[in-house]
């Protein structure tokens, strides 16, 4: 009896032993076929719920085998699965290290370096002053790196951004602005000079002439500091162009009264802009419609559309307001002006015009 059970154990070890290599060939055959299956399709594949979920069913009792058999997915990613399946939540690592600055603090350093020319040396003396003793210096410098800001103080004059900015104030910008009209001998050019304001963008434009020689600037240029006075506005500094218009006197005539006079560099317009902006507004809302017909129209179309300028076109860079509610750039809107569309009816806004309607400016009816 003890010999005939030797023998059935032996038996059905080799049955089983012939089971698996059979078994083991059909799972290398699946894994060949699976292989060129893979190939023919994109690299990534986007699989559904119950696609993740059949996975991981038979995914789970694999152990390392899992590592030869995972195609579709990272044997990694398919652990994640079934942990996420089974309810476990990996332990996540503790942060290490300093604990990242406050965001307002990063804020206050960022206003300091961008409104300042400051380094973060200064930057960190402020911070002492305002009481702040926890930001060390390589705080400060990352920040600034971070954001692209230089960790060193700004050398030398600075920009010119900054410049205008900084003389905003006392700083006036002229320039000749011609264009061709109709006259009793042809077509001629007529001339004018503008002066614009800084600050204010107010503007002073000159009588025309077909003549801009020398006694005619210099004759504007009294006419022009006399307007400064009237006014009561500041001018300290004169920035013009290498026109040769503006001669040696013309300049001495602003010297004289205590005001610098600065010239512009050779073909750098954009130091002029805020006058070449006004000359272009000026053309393209005004001049460029109409047929000029001697020197007393053209100088009617330059003071009517100066009016316009300064009593009703909104100025974008003062908040959208004109100029005649404004006394300097930065004044807020009126708070008694009412934002509620519903509260305008058609009724109640009109329309006056300038230059036959092609300078319009609306208004709304006292309630």
């Amino acid at each position: 009896m003890a010999s005939f059970r030797n023998i059935y154990t032996s038996l059905m070890l080799v049955i089983a032993g012939s089971t698996n290599k059979e078994l083991a060939r059909q799972v290398s055959y699946l894994k060949a076929e699976n292989q060129i299956l893979r190939c023919r399709l994109p690299d990534r594949l986007s699989l559904t719920h119950r696609e993740k979920n059949r996975l991981v069913r038979f995914a789970k009792n694999l152990g390392s085998a899992l590592n030869h058999l995972a195609t579709i997915a990272h044997p990694s990613t398919i652990r994640k699965w079934i942990r996420d399946a089974s309810g476990r939540v990996a332990k996540t690592r503790k942060n290490v290290g300093r604990p990242r600055t406050a965001e307002q603090i990063e804020k206050l350093i960022l206003t300091l370096a961008k409104d300042n020319s400051w380094g973060y040396t200064r930057i960190l003396g402020e911070f002492k002053k305002l009481g702040i003793e926890s930001v060390t210096r390589n705080t400060v410098k990352n920040i600034l790196k971070r954001n692209g800001y230089d960790v060193g103080p700004k050398r030398g004059p600075g920009t010119w951004d900054e410049f205008i900015k900084r003389h905003a104030k006392t700083m006036w910008q002229c320039d000749f602005y011609s264009k061709k009209v109709v006259s009793k001998t042809g077509l001629r050019d007529l001339f004018v000079l503008v002066f614009l304001h800084l600050e204010t963008r107010r503007v002073f434009i000159t009588p025309a002439s077909y003549h801009p020689d020398e006694a005619w600037v210099l004759e504007q240029a009294e006419a022009f500091k006399q307007h400064v006075n009237d006014e009561k506005l500041s001018c300290k500094l004169l920035m013009h162009d290498r026109d040769t218009k503006f001669t040696k006197s013309f300049d001495e005539a602003f010297s004289a009264g205590k005001r610098d006079v600065k010239i512009s560099a050779f073909r750098s317009p954009n130091t002029n802009a805020y006058l070449e902006r006004f000359i272009q507004s000026m053309q393209q809302e005004c001049l460029d419609h109409f047929v000029v017909f001697g020197k007393a129209h053209f100088d009617h179309l330059c003071c009517e559309y100066r009016e316009h300028y300064h009593l009703e076109r909104p100025h974008r860079s003062l908040d959208n307001l004109a100029l005649s509610t404004v006394k300097a750039k930065g004044t807020k809107r009126p708070k008694n002006q009412s934002t509620d569309p519903e509260a305008i009816s058609l009724s109640n806004v009109s329309c006056k015009e300038r230059l036959g309607g092609m300078l319009k400016h609306y208004t709304r009816h006292a309630a």
